[in-house]
């Protein structure tokens, strides 16, 4: 015990902190009030997404119904904008669902937007999780002074300890994904096991359609040596601690998702999950920063000045070094993936 309170794992640590009843994710502000995501950024990532739907439909053969699953929802700010963007052919047949376990119901919420703390299932269409799996915990593992992989415990306060060694299968989690024999005391890893099983499920929910993750990631082959576990507080990074007051994040290991998702019987119905950066995927589907033509400006000024100002929008959504990095994993469910992303830099298969 500390004068904080007890010890635990950072994974049962940030479920509280993060989801229970003062956690900060029922907090007023909600996440927008400490962070900005692409959703925020520009109301070009919903324009973007309502045409990675209209793809999904055509490789659907245009259904009576088709779903859009915006997993995490936070205020249902995706989903407004969805609704907005959407065209008049889909608008009639699209059904929306905010899936998002912290809160309930934001009040004005387009009434057409379905709200519920599961994903619905069996639903064919497009399942989008937006910065979702960042947040779903996970245990933090470091390499001690004896070279022996602990396990770390964290109190109220954000103190930390080492405890006992992973478990069987943390431990096999770390082998095939993240290890950490060998390495230098201190080099740590966050066990993304948890984070596979939520993206098997929730992309299970489909009968038929596409399911997408979007997030910062890592793959195998350049784990960050000392982890990606961090807070949030009002646009500033900050120390973690699970006391409720900032956000708790870590980036996602998205190849590890995309495994657990292909061994799942819904990863079995199609071609197999592909891996992109943001950059890529929102170039494939239409969104480009580059300047409009100076000639604009004379001829109708007006239409210079928007069409300068969602280049300025599209530049920030695709940027190396930030939100372009981004990684967008695509798992098909009974379909064929979408023609996106087929950009300069290539495409990863998971």
């Amino acid at each position: 015990m500390t004068a904080e309170g007890e010890w635990r794992g950072w994974r049962a640590a940030a479920e509280e902190a993060l989801y229970g009843a003062d956690g900060f994710y029922g907090g007023e502000a909600g996440p927008a009030g400490h962070f900005r995501t692409s959703v925020h950024a520009s109301a070009l990532f919903a324009g973007a997404v309502v045409r990675l739907l209209g793809a999904v439909d055509r490789l659907l053969g245009e259904p009576p119904e088709l779903a859009f699953v915006d997993m995490g929802a936070g205020r249902g700010e995706l989903c407004a904008g969805v609704l907005r963007a959407l065209p008049s052919e889909l608008a009639g047949r699209t059904r929306v669902y905010a899936v998002e376990r912290a809160v309930g119901r934001p009040p004005g919420l387009d009434p057409r937007v379905e709200w519920q703390d599961v994903p619905p299932e069996g639903v064919a269409g497009l399942l989008f999780a937006n910065e979702w799996l960042d947040n779903v915990p996970a245990e933090v593992a470091e390499v001690a002074p004896d070279g022996r992989v602990r396990m770390v415990e964290v109190a109220a306060d954000g103190t930390e300890r080492l405890r006992a060694e992973p478990s069987a299968e943390e431990a096999a989690w770390l082998e095939r994904w993240w290890p950490l024999a060998g390495a230098a005391p201190g080099t740590r890893a966050e066990i993304g096991a948890p984070r596979d099983a939520a993206w098997a499920v929730a992309a299970g929910t489909l009968r038929r359609g596409l399911a997408v993750a979007v997030d910062y990631g890592h793959e195998r082959a350049a784990r960050p040596p000392f982890g990606t576990l961090t807070g949030f507080r009002e646009g500033r990074e900050t120390r973690p601690v699970p006391d409720g007051s900032c956000d708790l994040t870590a980036h996602v290991a998205l190849d590890a998702c995309a495994a657990a998702f292909a061994a799942a019987p819904a990863g079995a119905s199609g071609p197999g999950p592909a891996l992109l950066t943001q950059r890529q995927a929102l170039q494939g589907l239409g969104v480009h920063g580059g300047r409009p033509p100076l000639a604009l400006a004379s001829t109708d000024p007006a239409a210079y000045v928007r069409a300068l100002s969602g280049a300025g929008e599209a530049a920030e959504l695709t940027a190396r070094g930030g939100l372009g990095d981004f990684g967008w994993l695509l798992c098909p469910v009974g379909t064929e993936l979408p023609p996106l992303g087929a950009g300069p830099e290539g495409g990863g298969s998971g």
